[in-house]
């Protein structure tokens, strides 16, 4: 590699905090609203059998027809998945006496309270009792498209570029979102979701690529940071939307809507200078580069940005071979990485997400808890931001996967009935996994040589 040519580009690639990876943001911005929609559009409703083809039940309240109706649960609530084959009338005198009452299963589908939501897709299509798993399955169909779209968008951004990738990404995740709120069948659903997460993972994947390849190595913590941020801040935003908006389908309308503001501001988003001189592009990484050297100020470089100098960048001795996901096995040393890594990320992600979706079980108000946990990212982030270069990245993503398990372990003994104190140890361990999230990200990355590096981000 000429020495020429990698004093210029460290010098030119944006060392003093790009403008150009801000862009990145409004992307960015839907992706935890859509990783965490499930959240709100396939909630449940508290519900009951619909219990009108009983009878008219006379004169009889609303209270006193489900007390004649349904049967109660070992807590005195009403039951959600079963009736009584007929109205026992008795229960009005003594509701506890339902000793040899014969109940079935809801037999013309079910009422729902609507004083949360207006509609979500538990509602729409009876996602409950015997169906329930099908609600569940949403959100694991969203996060297999996600691992598939990893994969894919990865090596195609290496193909054809990331700029243009990135608006595929964009364009293919707007289209299947808007999609999927009109669904008219759960099958459907399922599908564009399927989609959805396929073409969103794209921005993940090209958007932080970008970023980090428009800054040296001294800058990327500070990208990651400011990227980690934004998920942060649309998790918080993400609450308020929900809040206000409780129809599914305007929600998910609401959500992916920044995405169209983000195909506008595509046309100012670069290309990869790094990636156009690997491809051989050299006028087109030039153009960019003396874009990069007036941002920066670094006029006087701009004499020496010559494609002459830029391809003696290249790396000589990747030339000519294509490497692959095969390149994390190849080795013993890199199997056992893979695995290491692998394992690891397994954990991380485990404890992120496992707490994120659990809104609904501790006790509180669940838009309140979303705004919490997203509002603990931002401190955890930062203090992560410090930590890497006092303590290390190994020691930090020990001591906040260690800390995340000691939280949970409380939550387990901690009574139920405690909501406030098993929020308080929930909100602190989603801190926890925040950092560990954030600190796994950069670990894992810098653990492996730089041309299998991008293969690795990408599972």
């Amino acid at each position: 590699m000429g020495a020429k040519g990698v004093d210029v580009l460290s010098l030119l690639i944006l060392k003093e905090g790009p403008s150009y990876y801000r862009e990145n943001f409004l992307g960015r911005f839907t992706l935890p609203c859509h990783f965490m929609l499930n959240n709100f559009v396939a909630a449940t409703p508290a519900h009951h059998c619909d219990i009108s083809s009983l009878g008219d039940f006379l004169n009889l309240s609303q209270a006193e027809r489900i007390i004649v109706s349904i049967p109660v649960e070992t807590d005195g609530s009403p039951s959600s998945c079963w009736m009584f084959a007929k109205p026992q009338y008795h229960l009005l005198l003594n509701s506890s006496d339902v000793t040899d009452a014969p109940a079935e299963p809801c037999q013309n589908g079910w009422v729902y309270d609507n004083t949360t939501f207006k509609s979500t897709i538990t509602s729409e299509w009876d996602l409950v009792c015997d169906r329930r798993g099908k609600n569940k399955a949403t959100t694991t169909i969203f996060f297999v498209g996600v691992m598939f779209g990893a994969i894919s968008f990865g090596s195609l951004s290496d193909r054809f570029g990331r700029r243009i990738m990135l608006l595929v990404s964009y364009v293919s995740s707007l289209l299947f979102a808007v999609a999927s709120a009109f669904s008219t069948t759960y099958v459907m659903f399922a599908v564009l979701r399927f989609f959805t997460g396929f073409c969103i993972t794209g921005i993940v994947i090209v958007s932080v690529t970008l970023s980090v390849e428009w800054v040296d190595i001294e800058h990327r913590k500070l990208v990651g940071l400011i990227d980690g941020l934004s998920w942060s801040f649309g998790n918080i935003v993400f609450s308020a939307i929900a809040y206000f908006v409780t129809d599914w389908r305007w929600l998910i309308l609401s959500v992916t809507s920044p995405l169209i503001l983000s195909i506008i501001t595509w046309r100012w988003m670069p290309d990869s200078a790094r990636w156009l001189i690997a491809s051989g592009k050299l006028e087109q990484a030039q153009m960019y580069l003396k874009k990069c050297a007036k941002m920066n100020r670094r006029e006087d470089f701009i004499h020496t940005l010559k494609e002459e100098t830029l391809s003696t960048i290249v790396v000589r001795e990747t030339k000519g071979r294509t490497y692959t996901y095969l390149d994390l096995i190849r080795t013993p040393k890199m199997r056992k990485l893979a695995l290491q890594t692998g394992l690891l990320w397994f954990c991380v992600a485990t404890t992120f997400y496992g707490i994120s979706f659990n809104i609904t079980g501790l006790g509180i108000n669940m838009y309140l808890t979303q705004f919490t946990f997203g509002l603990i990212e931002v401190p955890s982030k930062v203090s992560v931001y410090f930590l890497l270069d006092k303590i290390g990245r190994r020691n930090t993503e020990v001591g906040a996967l260690l800390l995340v398990a000691l939280c949970l372990g409380m939550n387990i003994v901690i009574p139920k009935d405690m909501s406030v104190v098993r929020t308080v140890v929930a909100v602190v361990g989603k801190g926890f996994s925040s950092a560990s999230f954030g600190t796994v990200v950069l670990y894992s990355s810098e653990l492996y040589p730089t041309v299998v590096r991008y293969c690795n981000d990408n599972l």
